[in-house]
C-alpha cells in the first residue's frame, strides 16, 4: 500500500486544494493497481481543518504535538502499521501533480527526494526575490534540495533510520541525512516538482516562508 502523510496545523483555507491534487495522484496510482490510502495529521487544529479532511473522506488523526516532525512521526507509523509499504510526504500549503505518486515508484528507490515551486508569488514579493531565489534553487536532476513537501521513502528503509524525528523544523533533512547514512538508495529528481506556498505566515518555523524571507533580508 502507497501511503500519503500530510501534517496540517489551522490549514482549513488551503488543505482542500492539497488533497484534491492528492487525490487525483492517488487515483492514477490506483488505476495502475496500486492500493493508495491518504492521512491528514491535524496537529492543535483550532479551525475547520478536520471538517475540510473528513469532507474528503481521508483518514484523519488528531494530535497534540506542535511539532511538525512529531505529526508526520506519528502519522507515518499509523499508515505503516496499516500496512504502507511506502510512504509519500507532503505539505498542507502545497499541490502535488498528477503523476506524483507513480514518478515517485518509477524512480525505482528507496527514497526519492523532489523540488519544489511556487506557484504563486506574493505581491510583497519583489522581482529581485524571485531572481535570487531562482539563481540559488537547482531545478534539475541530481539537486541536493529536501523537502517535506516533497519525499518519498520505502517504509522499510524509514523504519530502518528511526523514522522522523520528533523536531520542529528540518526533520525532513534530518532523516535524509540519516537514510544517507545508512547506505539508502536516494534519488534527486525534479522530474515530479511540488507547488508550494510563498505565504509569510508558514506554519512551521525555519520553514519555507522563513527561507523566502532570509533570502528578502539579504536584498
Amino acid at each position: 500500500m502507497i501511503a500519503v502523510v500530510i501534517p496540517a496545523h489551522n490549514e482549513a483555507r488551503r488543505l482542500g486544494r492539497c488533497l484534491r491534487a492528492v487525490l487525483i495522484a492517488a487515483l492514477q496510482a490506483q488505476q495502475s493497481g496500486y492500493r493508495v490510502e491518504v492521512l491528514v495529521v491535524l496537529d492543535r487544529c483550532s479551525d475547520s481543518s478536520a471538517a475540510v479532511a473528513r469532507r474528503f473522506g481521508v483518514h484523519v488523526l488528531e494530535v497534540d504535538a506542535g511539532s511538525v516532525g512529531m505529526a508526520r512521526r506519528v502519522g507515518a507509523a499509523y499508515m505503516v502499521e496499516r500496512g504502507a509499504r511506502w510512504l509519500a510526504c507532503t505539505d498542507a500549503d502545497s499541490r502535488v501533480p498528477g503523476h506524483w505518486l507513480l514518478s515517485q515508484l518509477a524512480c525505482s528507490a528507496e527514497v526519492v527526494c523532489g523540488t519544489v515551486h511556487v506557484e504563486y508569488w506574493q505581491p510583497w514579493h519583489t522581482a529581485a526575490l524571485r531572481q535570487l531565489y531562482q539563481s540559488r534553487y537547482e531545478a534539475r536532476e541530481g539537486h541536493r534540495h529536501v523537502h517535506g513537501a516533497n519525499l518519498g521513502v520505502c517504509a522499510a528503509a524509514y523504519e530502518r533510520v528511526g523514522g522522523f524525528q520528533p523536531l520542529a523544523a528540518h526533520e525532513d533533512v534530518q532523516l535524509v541525512n540519516d537514510l544517507q547514512a545508512s547506505g539508502a538508495q536516494i534519488v534527486w529528481t525534479a522530474r515530479h516538482s511540488v507547488a508550494t506556498s510563498s505565504r509569510r505566515d508558514s506554519r512551521a518555523p525555519e520553514g519555507f516562508g522563513d527561507y523566502l524571507e532570509g533570502l528578502q533580508a539579504h536584498i
